[in-house]
């Protein structure tokens, strides 16, 4: 007779399973979840103070639009980053740890820009160390787009300022005598024979220039495929909006030569401001058909 062989029965169990990764994704999850609540309560003072700059300060009111616009280019690229393999690494922390060394130095120095900075390399820091390195990449363009949302530092700002103001009274020094008006200039002040029109910091440029420069890349994601035109696109919304606010300058000084000086200032001002701002934005297309025109065999969205 064959004899009975016995097994013992924890041998019959079957070995324990290692977790797999699918199975460690929502402790992860909850780890992002956790911290991101956390650095949210540490950042809240800055992005509350963000926010009120960007509703008190016409300058910088366009930083609403940003972070909506890179949460959009997030939801349309979002099959396209559901496709990649998440392959976390521990170089998050060190790019989480110098975002928040950044925003002690921030708030110790009183200095807004780079305590609102930090938010960003922080963000980075979740997103490597959490997704990967592929994941960064994948959304390297919304992430640098936020920069946009965060105001000039002031001493940035008057630097730019005072330059945008001289160049737009020379230019508008140089176009008007064209036009029949005789003018004599001192600095940003233009000397008209009715009265002196003051280019002042309001009226030098900086807050269409801003706003035409978030909006130029804007439209070249939406509009154009090619990275290339995108660039000339955003870069030549510089010179449209130092050329714009120019052109607005000498409208004033026709305006006040040829019809009522007193029609130069109030409603009739701010709103040559808006009229120009569409000008502009009108030349940014007439530039972007002039360039289709030019490269047909360059394909885009439109």
């Amino acid at each position: 007779m064959r004899s009975k062989q016995f097994v013992n029965p924890i041998l019959q169990a079957e070995p324990q399973v290692a977790p797999t990764p699918a199975s460690r994704q929502p402790l992860v999850l909850w780890q992002f979840v956790v911290l991101s609540a956390l650095l949210l309560w540490v950042y809240y003072g800055t992005l509350t103070r963000l926010f009120h700059q960007w509703w008190d300060d016409p300058n910088f009111s366009h930083g609403f639009f940003v972070p909506l616009f890179a949460a959009f280019i997030i939801w349309q690229e979002s099959p396209r980053l559901a496709a990649l393999t998440p392959q976390p690494s521990w170089w998050g922390l060190l790019f989480l740890g110098g975002g928040l060394c950044v925003l002690i130095v921030g708030q110790l120095g009183a200095e807004l820009f780079l305590s609102r900075f930090s938010l960003l390399i922080v963000l980075a820091g979740l997103i490597v160390l959490f997704l990967g390195w592929n994941f960064f990449r994948a959304v390297l363009f919304p992430w640098a787009f936020l920069l946009l949302m965060i105001p000039i530092p002031a001493i940035i700002f008057n630097q730019l300022t005072f330059p945008l103001q001289l160049l737009a009274s020379k230019v508008a020094s140089t176009i008007l005598p064209w036009m029949g008006v005789p003018v004599l200039r001192e600095g940003n002040v233009i000397i008209l024979p009715a009265m002196a029109l003051e280019v002042a910091e309001a009226c030098s440029g900086i807050r269409s220039l801003i706003s035409l420069v978030t909006l130029a890349i804007i439209y070249g994601y939406l509009m154009e495929r090619g990275i290339a035109i995108r660039v000339v696109l955003a870069v030549a919304s510089v010179p449209i909006a130092v050329a714009a606010n120019s052109l607005r300058i000498v409208g004033t000084g026709l305006l006040v030569q040829y019809w009522d000086p007193q029609r130069a200032e109030g409603f009739f001002h701010k709103f040559s401001g808006w009229l120009i701002f569409v000008v502009s934005l009108v030349m940014l297309y007439l530039l972007h058909r002039i360039i289709r025109l030019l490269r047909p065999d360059v394909r885009s969205t439109s």
